[in-house]
């Protein structure tokens, strides 16, 4: 049995056991969204390359691309990108596709299907590429992650900073008026300086947690 083959009448026994591989990692709830978005689509991609090597004859080196990268490419970048979406780490990247491969190897030998060099180079190759791909899909949309992050943080900031400028004007130039001693504490400056100092606590409590959340990296903030 050639190793496109086997992996096509075993598809099904391999994400089963690629799931449980990720059962040991992670809640049950989070295993359909880091495994099916990958693993079934690229053992799919891996025995169509294997099948068509067989056929035609022609095989990349280990240094080359597997045949069709564009379509394994796309596929292990879109996993990459689905998991940062959902929250995972760089690691379950590199995982789903380590599983694979395991799994694959392990199956093979208790149902003694000999895999040949050849075909084994062409699963490291293509296991190499969506790593490779899913990874730097991962990194690249982190980044833009983090940019727009960055880019809200400023802005908020900004905005703190100019409210805070405001109510510290005014609460500057209130009690300026009330200590040259022409008007009292209790009139209308009074009240006004008392409103800024109000709101310049409010400001601080209101707008601290929404400047946290928007840094890179942040989790949400526990309410009060």
């Amino acid at each position: 049995m050639m190793l496109h083959e086997f992996l096509t009448a075993n598809r099904q026994i391999l994400i089963n056991r690629c799931r449980d591989k990720v059962a040991k990692r992670f809640e049950p709830a989070e295993i359909h969204a880091t495994l099916d978005h990958g693993v079934p689509l690229f053992l799919q991609q891996l025995a169509e390359t294997l099948r068509e090597e067989e056929t035609t004859g022609v095989r990349n080196g280990d240094s080359s691309p597997a045949p069709a990268p564009t379509a394994i490419g796309r596929a292990a970048a879109l996993h990459g990108s689905e998991l940062l979406r959902r929250g995972f780490t760089i690691d379950q990247v590199v995982h789903d596709y380590g599983d694979v491969c395991q799994c694959v190897t392990a199956l093979a030998v208790e149902q003694n299907v000999p895999i040949s060099t050849d075909e084994f180079r062409t699963l490291n190759r293509c296991l190499d590429n969506a790593i490779a791909d899913a990874v730097a899909s991962f990194g690249s949309n982190r980044q833009t992650s983090i940019e727009r992050q960055a880019e809200t943080l400023q802005q908020r900031l900004q905005i703190f900073s100019a409210e805070h400028k405001r109510l510290m004007d005014i609460a500057l130039r209130s009690l300026a008026a009330i200590k040259t001693g022409n008007i009292g504490i209790g009139g209308a400056t009074g009240t006004l300086l008392a409103h800024a100092l109000d709101e310049l606590g409010s400001l601080t409590d209101r707008s601290l947690p929404e400047i946290l959340l928007a840094s890179p990296g942040a989790k949400e903030v526990p309410a009060k």
